[in-house]
């Protein structure tokens, strides 16, 4: 090996690596912050020529492999931050998020094992006991941070399987799946999130597990079509695994009615998930606490925090009602969760997770809950919520702009509507519109559909953008599409 050892140690000279390492990256970062443009711009074949591998035999050095680290990524990186930056459930980050990656990525913690992360595993046990509080859940510590909602997803699902499963006397586990799959249904709205087919199809049921409910006027869950659906179900000899509720739609931010849910579940006897990835940040606000009502009688929950929460990407948990499903995915492992280790109360989370090798992501919560205070973390969610319903009203006021639904959470659809043209052209100009805003890098808008409708997104999620940047940003929405029509 050369005199130059590449890795992070207590040495001298591994230390002062660390240094100029961080420091050379760290100033890249600043002068990005001050790049007045959303995008650089650059196409996907310009991307793909532009940027090559240059492994040597010999190796660049760390400045150099920095430098051209800066040069062809972070300089064509969107800046999530940008205040015409709205397309996607694309956070900015705390700045103490950031220097919580610091602390999580030099001491290199693993979450396999409370020998591998000591006070790390304790931090995230009590995290997990407070968010449990938060959902108005007993005292414990049944849950687990996750990469995300489909991971956490996966678990209410897998959990739901084995538990109707077990119900009947039978071990997923110990014999695999049994009995006639096709009888087996999940229920879930029309606007759920596509993880729940994807991760249906990974537990060996199918796409055609999944029975979608139709949906109302706002995009929730028409609980009339559950009931009717359920009764069919029923009807058909068919046996309903688990319903799965949206506290948050990834398009029009969307919360199921989660009280009648969880109710009729409970008198069928059916597990309910839900999948609150985006509104579960309401568990911290002042003013709208209440839309997630219900959710304590849910037998799982999906949290993302690198969505409203603004922590960097990834940081998610799965919270679990009853501790005793956890027996249904237990394993041990004498390397990492031993009997004798249980028996002299050690703690080792990877009896809790679908992963093995784990990052401390439950670091970042926890500073940025520490450093905020819960008054102004209330505040920055509560500020994304109020906005968009500023952004609809102005929308509804101004030509040729027309507004798709009226928002729930943080995020507004619309449409560019001219005087003509039917809705296969109107369609297309506002595709296109999309398209020509984040290729001239001055803005990132979002474009779906909702009920047939091709619309145009903004997810306010940053709290440093207010209603004028907003405006800005639909003034040149409608000159993008006054060029295209003219063109």
């Amino acid at each position: 090996m050369s005199d130059n050892n590449p890795i992070l140690s207590g040495s001298a000279q591994s230390i002062a690596a660390y240094q100029e390492a961080i420091a050379q990256s760290s100033q890249a970062v600043i002068d990005w912050l001050k790049q007045p443009e959303m995008y650089q711009g650059k196409t996907v074949d310009q991307l793909r020529d532009r940027i090559q591998l240059n492994f040597t035999d010999e190796g660049l050095g760390n400045q150099a492999t920095i430098a051209r680290a800066i040069e062809y990524f972070l300089k064509d990186s969107l800046s999530v931050h940008h205040a015409q930056c709205v397309a996607h459930l694309h956070c900015p980050s705390l700045v103490i998020s950031q220097a919580a990656e610091v602390l999580i990525n030099a001491t290199n913690q693993s979450m396999d094992s409370w020998d591998q992360s000591p006070s790390a595993t304790i931090i995230e046990i009590k995290l997990i006991e407070w968010l449990r509080e938060q959902v108005g859940y007993g005292a414990g510590d049944a849950g687990v941070f996750t990469s995300g909602g489909t991971q956490s997803n996966l678990m209410g699902l897998m959990l739901a399987r084995d538990a109707f499963f077990a119900r009947q006397g039978h071990s997923v586990q110990q014999q695999g799946l049994t009995g006639d799959l096709s009888k087996i249904k999940v229920f879930c709205s029309e606007n759920a999130h596509f993880s729940v087919q994807k991760n249906m199809a990974l537990m060996g049921l199918g796409y055609r597990s999944v029975t979608l409910v139709k949906t109302d006027a706002f995009s929730r869950m028409d609980v009339a079509d559950l009931r009717t659906k359920l009764a069919q179900a029923k009807a058909n000899g068919e046996q309903v695994m688990a319903i799965v509720a949206t506290a948050g739609t990834t398009d029009a931010g969307a919360i199921d009615p989660l009280v009648e849910i969880t109710t009729l579940a409970a008198q069928e006897n059916i597990w309910v998930h839900v999948d609150a990835a985006w509104g579960g940040a309401l568990l911290l606000s002042e003013k709208y606490r209440h839309y997630l009502n219900g959710l304590e009688s849910a037998d799982s929950v999906t949290l993302d925090f690198h969505k409203q929460f603004f922590q960097t990407i990834s940081c998610g948990a799965f919270l679990l009602k009853d501790a005793r499903h956890y027996e249904l995915m237990r394993y041990q492992a004498a390397y990492l969760n031993s009997d004798f280790d249980e028996e002299h109360g050690v703690p080792n989370l990877v009896s809790k997770s679908l992963q093995t090798t784990r990052r401390f992501d439950a670091l970042k919560l926890w500073m940025g809950l520490e450093a905020l205070g819960k008054k102004q973390y209330a505040e920055i969610i509560d500020n994304g919520v109020t906005l968009s319903q500023k952004v609809a009203e102005y929308v509804s006021t101004q030509p040729h702009l027309e507004l798709v639904m009226q928002p729930q959470l943080a995020s507004v659809l619309f449409r560019f509507r001219p005087e003509s043209g039917d809705s296969a052209f109107v369609a297309l100009l506002n595709q296109r519109i999309g398209d020509v805003l984040l290729a001239s890098g001055s803005a990132n808008v979002g474009v779906t559909e909702a009920d047939g409708v091709t619309c145009l997104k903004m997810t306010l999620l940053n709290p440093t953008v207010c209603l004028e940047d907003v405006k800005i940003l639909l003034a040149s929405v409608k000159e993008t599409a006054e060029k295209l029509l003219n063109a």
